[in-house]
């Protein structure tokens, strides 16, 4: 078994400025810069079988690269049970698409469709017992946090281990887009 998702990377200026946004959250459990990502699929524990049959699926997605940006803070969860401090991504009309193909492909070997509405973000912290009042000064603080435009000329096959503290992902594929 393995455990998958397909995401896209993040240039290494843009994880540079994200993790200067990390600090001063009582209860946050940050997440390191090298896995700071825009999670397009989740897939979870699949047999390698199955995964290879997702890599045949996904190598056939045709698209453009496209740029991102991202822009502003926020979290997940209600404030007084909050549960991850996110950045988020300006809407993308290509970056849905690319998801909409990403989508197709992994139904196409048989899994079902995903359930939650995709809301395209990149992970800074989970949360754990964190003050509501904290995670609003810190939405403050960081509200007109921007990053971008940055090219987006591939997406990744990622598969992911449990480290010390945190998961370890590492590259399965990379599927470049055309342009």
């Amino acid at each position: 078994m393995i455990r998958l998702f397909v995401g896209l990377a993040l240039p290494e200026e843009v994880r540079r400025r994200l993790s200067l946004l990390t600090g001063g959250v009582p209860g946050a459990r940050w997440d390191p810069p090298e896995n700071y990502h825009i999670t397009l699929r989740f897939i979870g524990e699949v047999e390698m079988g199955l995964a290879e049959d997702i890599d045949a699926e996904l190598q056939r997605i045709q698209a453009p690269a496209f740029a991102l940006t991202l822009a502003t803070v926020d979290h997940f969860g209600p404030g007084d049970k909050a549960r991850v401090l996110f950045a988020g991504v300006e809407r993308s009309e290509m970056l849905l698409r690319l998801h909409g193909k990403v989508e197709n492909a992994v139904q196409r070997v048989g899994l079902p469709a995903e359930q939650r509405k995709f809301t395209p973000h990149v992970t800074l912290a989970r949360l754990k017992d964190t003050p509501p009042q904290r995670i609003r000064a810190f939405r403050e603080a960081h509200n007109l946090f921007r990053a971008g435009p940055f090219a987006i000329g591939a997406f990744t096959l990622y598969s992911s281990h449990q480290g010390k503290g945190h998961a370890v992902y590492r590259e399965e594929a990379t599927y470049p887009l055309e342009g």
